[in-house]
């Protein structure tokens, strides 16, 4: 009977391998999962834990077929597996209203598939090394990010919904120029009310301005009739 070492490519090196891409591409997709976002835990480690299998099969699924007139580059499913990647990627990135969302989740995925990759080749200091670095940068580059000067062309855009009929738009409108914030753009949402007759109104408002946009939210949330006061990057997409 063969013992699991026996086989090239189905020992326990192997079998760490791929736990080692497991482990670390869960660990990645818990941060994800915890944010809430459109990819999590589970999306995470299936595409850490697929990646290195892929790798393993690219060195050792072949072997059995080489001779002195066949030669295979093990390097073709690997350069294989970021293309492929890019389809879930792009299934993760949308755009609504000029805002680009999910463009740092995607790219996460696309992190994850590389920290598989590399635990599938054996890499596996360089998958650990990896792994850390998304987490410098999701938890170190964000306040860092937040703390850089903005720039006046910088574009934002807010969500704001309200109540209709109390002059809500006005004292927003004003209350962004006195910020310094110009808006660019204005598409407004309005639904048919209730039998009371109240109406919601959603607004998307696209801004430049030097100014705070934090600042900016939290100001238009405390205005009388404001029910939600949200902002979107539109030119980062999201972390």
């Amino acid at each position: 009977m063969t013992s699991l070492t026996d086989s090239a490519g189905q020992g326990w090196t192997q079998v760490f391998e791929l736990g080692l891409a497991l482990v670390l591409s869960a660990a990645i997709g818990l941060e994800r999962e915890i944010r809430q976002k459109s990819a999590g835990l589970r999306t995470h480690s299936l595409v850490g834990l697929g990646a290195a299998l892929f790798m393993v099969v690219s060195k050792y699924g072949f072997v059995d077929v080489l001779g002195d007139h066949v030669t295979l580059d093990p390097s073709r499913i690997a350069a294989q597996i970021v293309s492929g990647i890019g389809f879930i990627g792009g299934g993760l990135i949308f755009v609504r209203r000029d805002a680009v969302r999910g463009l740092t989740t995607a790219a996460v995925v696309w992190l994850t598939t590389a920290v598989g990759m590399a635990a599938g080749a054996g890499l596996w200091l360089l998958a650990i090394v990896v792994t850390a670095g998304h987490f410098v940068v999701v938890f170190g580059f964000t306040p860092l990010a937040a703390r850089l000067p903005r720039s006046k062309y910088a574009q934002s855009t807010i969500r704001l919904s309200y109540l209709d009929g109390r002059g809500v738009l006005r004292q927003v409108l004003t209350e962004c120029t006195r910020r310094d914030f110009t808006v660019g753009d204005l598409s407004v949402d309005q639904d048919d009310g209730d039998k009371r007759g109240s109406r919601t109104v959603t607004v998307w408002l696209s801004l430049r301005g030097s100014g705070a946009i934090s600042a900016l939210t939290a100001a238009l949330a405390d205005i009388d009739g404001i029910l939600t006061a949200t902002s979107v990057d539109a030119n980062s997409g999201e972390v």
